[in-house]
């Protein structure tokens, strides 16, 4: 049995050696700035969470993920975990309280809870679609789409690689609360190459995956990945981006097949990935979990196969 069962994803946490430089890219990759200090920067999306971003000032690194708990009673439980800290009173931006754990791979997992939250910010409104069972929605409507960054909204989900596959997935399901959506096998069915987790909220549905684990040579953040407002938002926000010049594309556009997402990757000016994705599946408890070959699950529905690039990419 799980050792707490976290509410959602709250931020990722990286350090840069430019503030600005990374302030510049998130803005352009479609977030705002919540707070910043001499040290440190926080970006949120248009949802209420105060931030889903942290970078600290130093030498490029991620640091770790960030995730929810559902009461002050989960933070003195995961606080009894081999190698917690004590609860701590958070002294920066949003306030709040968190328990800080270090995950097998050496990274800074916090369990956090009472972070200020802040008005929600409009979204742009969309215009109908004509198309389907609807193909007069917009009927004498012309569609014309804003210029403009991406919408972000919050943040989805984490992908780590490491050589320590199978103690990773079991330490974030037994500390965590996380559960299998899927597992991937290459070869023989016992041979686990990777694995999609959600959260465990019982009844409510929730992202296909939180977390995504794939076993690798080298040990680090794949991606951070963040949800935006709708299909056209992410081919908007890639067009944006590439008009720039300066920023590294890793792959996209396309449509995953485990979570369905369609998905648009990009690189910040230290190389660590982050993707904007729109539309994943929602699944529940009642969805339990599955297992399939490597050749069918790691592919996309429509979209190119990813490159090299990024399936060997860790940012340590």
């Amino acid at each position: 049995m799980a050792l707490i069962k976290v509410k959602d994803m709250a931020y990722g946490r990286m350090r840069s050696p430019d503030l600005d430089r990374m302030e510049e890219f998130l803005t352009r990759f479609g977030m705002m700035r919540a707070a910043r200090t001499p040290t440190a920067l926080y970006m949120r999306g248009t949802d209420p969470a105060h931030h889903i971003h942290v970078t600290e000032k130093g030498d490029p690194k991620f640091v770790g993920f960030a995730y929810y708990a559902e009461n002050e009673d989960d933070l003195k439980r995961v606080a009894t975990a081999p190698g917690a800290s004590a609860i701590e009173t958070i002294d920066a931006p949003g306030g709040g309280k968190r328990v800080r754990l270090t995950e097998p791979n050496g990274y800074q997992i916090e369990v956090v809870y009472g972070i200020e939250t802040l008005p929600p910010i409009p979204l742009k409104p969309r215009q109908k679609l004509n198309s389907g069972e609807d193909p007069l929605a917009r009927a004498g409507e012309l569609m014309r789409l804003p210029k403009g960054p991406s919408q972000v909204k919050r943040i989805g989900h984490g992908v780590l690689n490491t050589p320590k596959f199978r103690e990773t997935v079991a330490w974030y399901r037994d500390t965590l609360g996380f559960i299998c959506s899927d597992d991937v096998y290459a070869g023989d069915k016992s041979n686990l190459i990777g694995s999609f987790n959600r959260l465990d909220r019982g009844d409510d549905y929730v992202d296909h995956h939180v977390f995504f684990c794939l076993v690798h040579e080298k040990t680090g953040l794949n991606h951070l990945s963040f949800e935006v407002q709708d299909v056209d938002d992410v081919a908007m926000g890639h067009n944006y981006l590439k008009a720039f010049g300066t920023y590294e594309h890793m792959w996209g556009l396309g449509r995953h097949l485990l979570g369905s997402q369609v998905y648009d990757y990009w690189a910040d000016p230290w190389g660590r990935v982050h993707e904007h994705w729109a539309d994943s599946d929602r699944l529940n408890v009642k969805n339990g979990s599955h297992l399939l070959p490597a050749e069918e699950a790691l592919v996309s529905q429509w979209g190119e196969g990813p490159p090299e690039k990024f399936i060997k990419h860790a940012s340590p």
